[in-house]
């Protein structure tokens, strides 16, 4: 039975596809999977554009479960083109802090090998906005 780590993996693998989309938009190098506290796999993949105004697979796969209706998530996973996963960028941490006021508890996968994960929380210690959740 996979553990949830290698759901996520595989669910982000499966749309991890780099290509070119137009002379000024590649995407598909990075792709994300998250967990949402439902238990529901959302997936998303970066998008480069030539004018700086494209989105992280990570933010993708965010807007993809909030188009579903979700904003609570659970566990997230950036993978890399390598084939290794790595922490969300600030933008990314940024955008999920503001999802939920309990999303400091969001769990980050750092080392797929050794399933090191780090809490939210402990990649954005004393976020600005904390006080408007209550």
């Amino acid at each position: 039975m996979q553990d949830q780590w290698e759901q996520l993996y595989e669910a982000a693998k499966a749309v991890q596809n780099g290509r070119t989309v137009s002379p000024f938009i590649e995407a598909g190098g990075v792709a994300a999977a998250i967990l949402s506290k439902s238990g529901k796999i959302y997936v998303g993949v970066c998008i480069d554009t030539a004018c700086s105004m494209g989105m992280c697979a990570e933010r993708n796969a965010m807007a993809n479960m909030i188009t579903h209706g979700e904003s609570q998530i659970d566990k997230v996973l950036a993978l890399m083109p390598n084939g290794k996963v790595g922490p969300p960028c600030g933008a990314c941490r940024e955008f999920m802090m503001q999802l939920d006021k309990n999303s400091g508890d969001i769990e980050i996968l750092l080392d797929y090998d050794t399933r090191k994960s780090v809490r939210l929380s402990e990649l954005f210690p004393d976020w600005w906005g904390a006080e408007r959740f209550q």
